[in-house]
């Protein structure tokens, strides 16, 4: 079910199978303390598309490995980080060229915390654009409340934690130094600050969280539950209709 592998005779049937839909997943690429590799949030996002694209039969676009990292910091190497302006427009005209091969529901599941108001400006502009394509924006970390519930448990600001190693321990493992989780935790210093403050000044080493915690088990049901609760979100939307059918360019009030 990857979009790259299909070809365009065969798309038009693949998306009708599933209301026309499309999921468009979204990472980043930066650094995760010294224990993880540059890639996590791309991994993670790739990976987990793939699979609720296998057990929902909706294509899965390109993941896009870069995404708004500016708040990482030049204190570290690894991060490549784009603006959220260029984020916002290079999703904008993705999901218009989506549109145009036949999708009118695009789910954008983004694995990277700060991609959020990059995504859902784009969200605005496409549905204010294409009045048939619904646009829903999924972030992995709070799809559901289980998942919401791992992800935050060594902290609120959490990054490359014990959920983000474990999952990664589970499905990307060579993205992982075993050897340097004893020594990689650091804890969450946010909780009383006003100000969203840089990574550079809330973290030592980069990370936010217990990664020593982590387990390949604790991964492998973590993942679990993301694809099954992942998977329940995208069969929902397939089948929703808005609730009332006006169009977005008509001025009749009946």
């Amino acid at each position: 079910m990857r979009w790259s592998d299909l070809t365009w005779p065969e798309l038009p049937a693949v998306l009708a199978a599933v209301g026309h839909a499309a999921i468009l997943p979204v990472g980043a690429t930066e650094q995760h303390g010294p224990h993880l590799g540059c890639g996590v949030d791309t991994v993670i996002a790739e990976q987990l598309c793939l699979a609720v694209a296998d057990l929902t039969r909706v294509p899965m676009l390109p993941a896009l490995p870069y995404g708004c990292s500016l708040g990482h910091s030049r204190r570290w190497p690894g991060t490549i980080a784009v603006t959220p302006v260029a984020l916002i427009e290079f999703v904008k005209q993705i999901g218009d060229w989506a549109y145009h091969s036949g999708v009118r529901r695009l789910f954008i599941v983004n694995a990277h915390v700060t991609n959020a108001a990059p995504l859902r400006c784009a969200l605005e502009m496409l549905r204010a654009e294409h009045d048939d394509l619904m646009v829903s924006v999924i972030h992995t970390a709070t799809l559901s409340a289980r998942v919401r519930e791992f992800h935050a448990a060594d902290g609120a600001d959490w990054h490359a934690n014990d959920a983000e190693t474990s999952v990664m321990l589970a499905i990307s493992p060579e993205g992982v130094r075993p050897d340097r989780l004893p020594s990689a935790d650091d804890p969450d210093r946010t909780g009383c600050c006003v100000f969203a403050h840089p990574v550079n000044r809330t973290s030592l080493n980069g990370v936010t969280g217990m990664p020593s915690l982590a387990t390949r088990e604790k991964g492998e049901r973590w993942f679990d539950w993301l694809v099954q609760d992942l998977s329940d979100l995208i069969r929902r939307g397939c089948q929703e209709v808005p609730p009332l059918p006006h169009s977005y360019f008509s001025q009749d009030f009946t």
